[in-house]
């Protein structure tokens, strides 16, 4: 029987990924959802719990996480022949974001190269011991999303995020069928952009319909991790770089119990 070798590329990784105990990709049907939101808090809350946490953006063409970290501005360095990940308080973070001199540039990359990309992004990075990567994917189930599940064989599930209205919950289960068929655990599904609270007199309205993420989740049998309301200062913080959770006592709450019970269903699936 011939044997087949591993490459240098992938023994990189599977050393890499070795040190990381927990590996969860964050993944949304389509754009506007607010993913990465729910990444960069979700890391941030795991981190102020006192886990090792990090981030990888594996975003390339629209990378945002350093921007809501408020780390955009940060260029990559290297140590021998391995990357270092720029820190973002208790958060460590790698993102295509921090290669481009000229910010306001398009990545105009074939899949291929994108490919290439992502598996230096894991491989040739020095992230040390983790408790928990969190990956943000970008939308859909292209190319991205594909090479990262089969670069990180061992994947503990994904975290689905949508927004309440049918045309998000639609491209909901495209993303639970691609979480299926690649064989990947979903750990839950957060709803985002839920009712608006009026910070005056504490009405809630439903601008994005209600309880469209909870329902999807009780009909397919699938995990609801939470709801994250639609307010200001979620938005307010993305845009300054700092998690919502350092600056919102609801939020904070909110992904309290989001993270919570994805730490539940984690154990649940080992």
């Amino acid at each position: 029987m011939e044997l087949k070798l591993k490459s240098e590329e992938d023994q990189k990784i599977e050393e890499t990924l070795s040190k990381i105990k927990y590996k969860i990709a964050v993944l949304s049907g389509k754009g506007g959802t607010g993913k990465t939101t729910v990444t960069v808090n979700i890391a941030q809350t795991l981190a102020d719990k006192g886990y090792k946490v990090g981030i990888l953006d594996a975003d390339i063409t629209g990378p945002n996480v350093p921007l809501m970290l408020g780390v955009e501005n940060e260029q990559l360095m290297s140590e021998g022949n391995k990357i270092l990940p720029i820190e973002a308080g208790n958060v460590k973070v790698v993102s295509m974001e921090f290669l481009l001199e000229d910010k306001s540039k398009a990545i105009i990359w074939r899949g291929p190269l994108k490919i290439k990309g992502l598996k230096q992004l894991i491989g040739d990075v020095a992230w040390g011991e983790l408790d928990f990567l969190i990956v943000d994917l970008p939308p859909g189930s292209s190319d991205e999303p594909l090479s990262i599940v089969q670069t990180i064989k061992d994947l503990n599930g994904m975290v689905v995020v949508t927004t309440p209205q049918a045309v998000s919950l639609l491209d909901v289960r495209k993303s639970i069928n691609f979480a299926n068929v690649t064989n990947t655990p979903i750990l839950g599904i957060v709803e985002n952009m839920s009712g608006f609270k009026c910070e005056h007199c504490g009405n809630i309205t439903y601008i994005f319909a209600k309880d469209g993420g909870k329902n999807v989740a009780k009909m397919l049998n699938i995990p609801f991790l939470g709801a994250v309301p639609l307010i200001p200062k979620i938005c307010e913080a993305g845009d300054i770089g700092k998690p919502a959770v350092k600056l919102d006592d609801l939020t904070k709450s909110v992904f309290d119990e989001i993270v919570t019970k994805m730490l539940e269903n984690i154990n649940k699936e080992k």
